[in-house]
């Protein structure tokens, strides 16, 4: 593909990545917590997870139960760090975080838990936003990173579908071309 036809793409691309951060911003101030600032840092990671996912429907629907389960890996080290904080103190929270880090391998073992890079990345999200998001809860913070994770799997969808269709009408236009 030349230069001349490939520009298109980073064009696509460009007004995608336009349209999340525009669409965060209409959206952040229906989405718990109250005050928050947006979360469109959120569907650019998913956004990427779709490709490590391999650019299909089933592997985002994977990424998105990776997330889910992310999520609730990080609740449950939240927990169990905090429980375990009184006999263990400054060793209470990693050695939470490396129980269930040995635990969350083990989806390795099951197709549609397999996706274990975005279980780890739903996980970072998940504490992320816990730390550094005022007024956030268990709840408010699951709820609002699925909603962006989902707008991220659904650019990433996007994606793959114009860049495909574009791309077969450059071969087809190629192809024209070569039989003239």
């Amino acid at each position: 593909m030349t230069l001349k036809k490939f520009v298109l793409i980073p064009v696509i691309i460009g007004v995608l990545a336009c349209l999340i951060q525009a669409l965060d911003q209409l959206l952040y101030t229906s989405v718990p917590p109250e005050g928050n600032v947006g979360f469109s840092w959120i569907s650019f990671q998913s956004w990427a997870v779709y490709f490590l996912a391999g650019c299909t429907v089933r592997g985002g629907i994977k990424a998105f139960i990776a997330y889910a389960i992310g999520i609730a890996a990080s609740i449950v080290i939240m927990l169990l760090g905090g429980a375990m904080t009184p006999a263990l103190g400054f060793f209470a929270v990693p050695v939470a975080v490396g129980v269930i880090a040995f635990c969350a391998i083990f989806c390795e073992r099951s197709e549609w838990l397999s996706l274990v890079p975005a279980l780890f990345i739903g996980a970072g999200a998940f504490f992320a936003f816990m730390n550094y998001v005022p007024n956030a809860n268990f709840c408010t913070a699951a709820l609002t990173e699925m909603i962006y994770c989902t707008i991220g799997l659904i650019f990433g969808y996007v994606t793959i579908c114009l860049r495909s269709a574009y791309e077969k009408k450059v071969a087809e236009d190629n192809s024209k071309e070569e039989k003239e």
